[in-house]
């Protein structure tokens, strides 16, 4: 990592990302080691040999819920630590040779702390919720944690369809984009679907941050338990909202 910082500005970024060498998860890419040499940020970060889900095709739901799960953990490891990643999207999400599905690129991860901006203007726009682009909407405020519930459900829907999921947005068209995403109604999973994977992908894509599950509570959706041995799923579902009710 290049860059010409102050010095205060480079042992804030070494301070948060040392706090990223302590994350220990079966669902995250591991930082080995951090090294700050010679002007660089020099991190050693553990190797996915068959590289990220952008592109995948995954219209099989077994296959997809497993991968679901896998994700779905990560995330929820990273908010029991308090740490959002504000970037999720099919190219950070990687796979190795032995299957195994994990998060990474935390460039734009934040450690949450009452003194710290979570708003500022970064991540990728295509996969930014509503009221993280228009401040104007949920009266400004702004929670990283339903953000990254959002961000989630896109690409997951992503996969599942095989294209991304705002038809009415132009490729590489910022303004078009911005419009689909802050003024349309949120995509749905399609009519083909089954309806427990149409539920899950509705409770991730609500409009309103408070409405959407977290990713604790997700994780004992029935789209998740009746593919994957979930540890403590009894009555996990319990904890769900009541569903945003789908179209017949």
């Amino acid at each position: 990592m290049y860059g010409n910082h102050d010095e205060s500005v480079r042992n804030q970024i070494l301070r948060e990302i040392m706090i990223l060498r302590d994350v220990n998860d079966p669902n995250v890419v591991k930082c080995h080691e951090i090294y700050n040499h010679n002007g660089e940020i020099q991190v050693l970060l553990e190797l996915m040999d068959n590289g990220s889900l952008e592109g995948r095709h995954i219209p099989n739901e077994h296959h997809l819920s497993n991968l679901t799960y896998q994700i779905l953990s990560g995330i929820a490891y990273l908010h029991r630590r308090k740490i959002v990643h504000r970037d999720i999207k099919p190219s950070n999400i990687l796979v190795n040779s032995m299957k195994k599905v994990k998060i990474a690129d935390f460039g734009v991860s934040r450690v949450l702390a009452q003194t710290m901006d979570c708003n500022s203007s970064v991540g990728t726009l295509a996969y930014m919720s509503p009221e993280r682009i228009n401040s104007d909407l949920n009266n400004g405020k702004y929670d990283g944690f339903a953000g990254d519930i959002w961000s989630f459900g896109v690409s997951i829907l992503e996969f599942y369809l095989g294209r991304y999921p705002f038809t009415n947005a132009r490729q590489g068209d910022w303004a078009s984009l911005m419009c689909a995403i802050c003024m349309s109604d949120p995509p749905e999973a399609p009519p083909t679907a089954s309806n427990e994977f149409r539920d899950f992908i509705a409770r991730c894509l609500q409009r309103e941050p408070a409405r959407r599950c977290t990713a604790a509570q997700l994780l004992g959706h029935p789209f998740i338990l009746q593919y994957n041995q979930v540890p403590h799923q009894q009555n996990r579902h319990q904890l769900l909202p009541p569903p945003r009710p789908l179209p017949s």
